[in-house]
């Protein structure tokens, strides 16, 4: 099945369309872009070079992916945007390549990205993110699968957002979030367990009380947060998988990690 080009599209001999993929009126397709079969781009849409869009996504008016980073660091290098299957890209979207030869910002599965959200180079997002409207995410950004940001947020970059994650609208994210936690407030604190997403997940009722109680050992307020996290550390391998995950997040953090709200 071939792939339906509206005449006023404009598609560079380069590029690669799939089949059964749409491109709509007024879209452009530059240089060796690449559209996954069964994709549809709606009217007005922009896909730059370097751009590799995987199957079954569907790109909303006036989006723009693949664009130069906005970066004082890029000097014109070969760099990629790659984005995976099953994608809704929302209106006024922008995604831009990476800085550095050869580096990629890369969009995971099943994601949903709504309307004026800005996802910058070398951001690196997971599988089954849902980003809500006018969101920021600065450069080098990484977030884990399943993590869900509320409206008019922004994200600093090299911040690392973990997976089940949810981060309230309108508030600024300047450090990590770890795994599994609810964060909202000004400045930003984590408020709980995001239990509603890790019981949807089907996260056992014995993985959730196991995070939970890592949670309220590393924040007890009857000592420093460092004594506690050592503590943790020593007993690592009596942990589940989930909480493990929790401890390496907080050894690998170079911004610091968002506190416990009091």
């Amino acid at each position: 099945m071939s792939a339906a080009i509206h005449p006023t599209a404009v598609v560079s001999e380069s590029a690669i369309v799939g089949d059964g993929a749409v491109i709509g009126p007024y879209c452009v397709i530059e240089g060796e872009a690449s559209i996954g079969a069964r994709t549809v781009l709606n009217a007005f849409v922009s896909v730059h070079d370097n751009t590799i869009i995987g199957s079954n996504c569907q790109i909303f008016e006036y989006s723009a992916i693949g664009g130069d980073p906005q970066d004082h660091g890029y000097k014109g290098e070969r760099s990629w945007v790659r984005i995976g299957d099953n994608n809704i890209i929302r209106e006024n979207v922008t995604i831009s390549r990476a800085t550095g030869e050869g580096n990629e910002t890369v969009v995971g599965d099943s994601c949903l990205i709504m309307d004026g959200v800005h996802i910058a180079h070398n951001v690196r997002l997971g599988n089954h993110v849902t980003i809500a409207n006018k969101v920021g995410i600065s450069g080098h950004v990484t977030v884990g699968d399943y993590a869900v940001f509320g409206g008019l947020s922004g994200v600093h970059q090299f911040v690392r957002i973990g997976n089940y994650c949810m981060i309230g609208g309108i508030y600024r994210v300047t450090k990590d979030v770890p795994h599994y936690t609810l964060a909202a407030g000004e400045p930003l604190r984590l408020t709980g367990l995001n239990s509603v997403g890790l019981k949807r997940a089907r996260f056992s009722s014995e993985t959730r009380r196991e995070i939970l109680s890592l949670y309220r050992e590393l924040y007890s307020k009857k000592r420093l947060f460092s004594d506690s996290f050592r503590e943790a550390l020593a007993k690592k391998d009596s942990y589940g998988p989930e909480a493990r995950l929790v401890l390496e997040f907080y050894e690998g953090s170079r911004r610091g990690v968002t506190f416990w709200g009091r």
